[in-house]
């Protein structure tokens, strides 16, 4: 577990309830402090951009967390997420690409897509995404200053 991680928040909408529990449990196992921003029932409809509302809400400042969000597509959830200044939101469907990600554009939010993604392959991007650096060199700390 990469010990610089404070909080792990995750949420999803109706469509993401299963992936999101599942994923909850697992990060849990494995050490991570997961808070539950729900949803948690998936026969209540939920709209992404409230759910990545409250996602915004709950990372705030605090550059030490971060947030995975699920959706049907995970398109939503990107979209609604990197229209907040604090967030930065990829939607990743491989280990590398959350890796990658992470290590060259710092994102804070993954962003999962519940109808395509295997659960097993989603907790691994997972993992990835929480356990991998950021490449902080003068470079692409410019760049994520100039977007937030």
């Amino acid at each position: 577990m990469n010990e610089t991680v404070s909080k792990v928040y995750i949420a999803a909408d109706h469509r993401g309830v299963g992936l999101k529990l599942y994923l909850i449990e697992m990060l849990g196992a494995a050490g991570y402090s997961v808070v539950n921003l729900g949803t948690d029932n998936p026969d209540v409809m939920v709209d992404f951009p409230d759910v990545a509302d409250a996602m915004a809400d709950a990372i705030g400042d605090d550059t030490h967390a971060r947030g995975i969000l699920v959706c049907g597509t995970g398109a939503g959830m990107e979209i609604a997420a990197n229209r907040h200044r604090n967030l930065r939101a990829s939607r990743c469907s491989t280990p590398t690409q959350a890796r990658d990600d992470r290590f060259h554009d710092a994102i804070n939010v993954l962003a999962l897509a519940a109808d395509d993604i295997d659960i097993e392959i989603a907790f691994i991007c997972a993992k990835t995404f929480l356990e991998s650096p950021f490449d902080n060199t003068e470079r692409r700390v410019r760049r994520i200053q100039k977007i937030s």
